[in-house]
């Protein structure tokens, strides 16, 4: 009785440590890989996991998860209906069940992405001020079966890690949104100038026709600034899945040259691909490797001197695939390189060569990040710059055709 005892206080001075350490963070991915750990530890679990809950939307999405493929597992949906965390959601109550497999509110599809077999589960709700943030679980009870003292420390941690998340959002979000305002302000000063000019009387129609010309321009920023700033924000909270599948890189990057011949054309910029043959397939999602490679192929060409040239090549090795797109432009200089990734961030050389959202780089970033990949660059004022996406890879190759 007294080594239970001796237990139980020792469970509550770790979530003591626990509550001090979560409150000493405002980043969210730190602050979500430190719960599931906690949660894990303190339950004696083989592993932990949050599933993050939009009431808008009423959508619940795996966000973090302790010795899961954690890209795998980002964004992935989990029904609200027909799931064991959307019936904890729906209920606002612990669920606790020894053989997984043989509760019907089992959702089957999680198994099948992550390859990771769930016995038996523990959930509670995250709750804070009468709102439900999401679910907190810990899977497969390293010995013996959850017990009471394990469901109430987990319940304590729950309640503490709500606040923290809310905290942190409320925290991420205000930074996002305050950065959009910001940058909102330049294109919507150049929209009521313009209208205030088109309604003098003694502007020409050459003029009013310039003037109508510029607001359409400044309309179309404002569409993909709201565009690529919804999509940033997606992937920053971890709402985007990455759909895997399997396929030629090759085929990828003559297709991404395909889409942007046009633009290359018309800038008179010569687009070569160049050892893209007998690569290995990659596995990661498709749609936004080639997202992020249309990006970089974009700035190589936008940037670009009349006449110069952006190569496409690609390298693997055992463990890793790696695309690189280098241009003949203008370079960027040693003290832009530090920030390129950033926010809004754009080089202030460039400024007048041409506009931009200056998103681009930093959803790129996400996107690598989210595949366990990297983005680097490396680049010289006056000979150009190169960009580089690191993949892991695998060693089954297919030859381009």
């Amino acid at each position: 009785m007294a080594e239970i005892e001796t237990q139980r206080l020792d469970g509550y001075r770790r979530l003591i440590d626990i509550a001090r350490d979560l409150a000493s963070t405002l980043d969210l991915d730190e602050l979500l890989r430190r719960i599931v750990i906690a949660a894990a530890e303190i339950t004696d679990a083989e592993a932990g996991s949050i599933l993050l809950y939009d009431g808008t939307a009423r959508q619940l999405y795996f966000q973090v998860a302790t010795n899961i493929d954690q890209p795998t597992m980002r964004g992935l949906i989990v029904p609200l209906d027909g799931s064991i965390a959307g019936w904890i959601v729906t209920n606002r109550k612990t669920v606790r069940i020894d053989n997984a497999h043989r509760d019907p509110r089992f959702f089957a599809e999680v198994e099948q992405t992550t390859g990771y077999s769930t016995q038996s589960l523990l959930g509670v709700p995250l709750i804070t001020k009468e709102k439900v943030v999401g679910v907190l679980e810990v899977l497969n009870k390293c010995n013996g079966q959850f017990t009471d003292e394990n469901e109430n420390l987990l319940l304590v941690l729950a309640a503490q890690a709500a606040v923290a998340i809310e905290n942190a959002r409320l925290f991420q979000q205000s930074d996002l949104i305050s950065e959009f305002v910001h940058e909102l302000r330049t294109p919507l000063a150049s929209l009521s100038t313009a209208t205030y000019l088109l309604l003098r009387p003694e502007i020409s129609q050459e003029q009013r026709e310039q003037i109508i010309f510029n607001i359409h321009n400044e309309t179309l920023r404002l569409n993909t600034l709201a565009s690529s700033f919804l999509d940033l924000a997606r992937l920053e909270s971890g709402r985007v899945q990455f759909r895997k599948t399997r396929f030629s890189v090759g085929d990828l990057i003559y297709e991404c040259k395909d889409v942007m011949q046009g633009k290359a054309d018309e800038n008179r910029i010569k687009l070569k691909v160049e050892s893209v043959e007998h690569l290995p397939l990659l596995e990661a999602d498709r749609d936004k490797i080639k997202q992020v490679i249309l990006n970089l192929l974009s700035n190589a060409i936008k940037y670009n001197r009349p006449n110069g040239s952006v190569i496409i090549s690609a390298d693997s090795t055992e463990t890793e695939i790696a695309i690189t797109v280098q241009d003949t432009g203008m370079g960027i200089p040693d003290d832009a390189l530090p920030h390129l990734f950033e926010k809004f961030y754009r080089v202030r050389e460039h400024e007048n060569k041409a506009g931009g959202t200056g998103l681009g780089l930093s959803i790129s970033k996400q996107i690598m990040q989210g595949h366990n990949g990297a983005l680097e660059v490396k680049s010289k004022v006056g000979v150009g710059t190169a960009f580089t996406l690191r993949l892991p890879g695998n060693s089954k190759t297919i030859p381009r055709k």
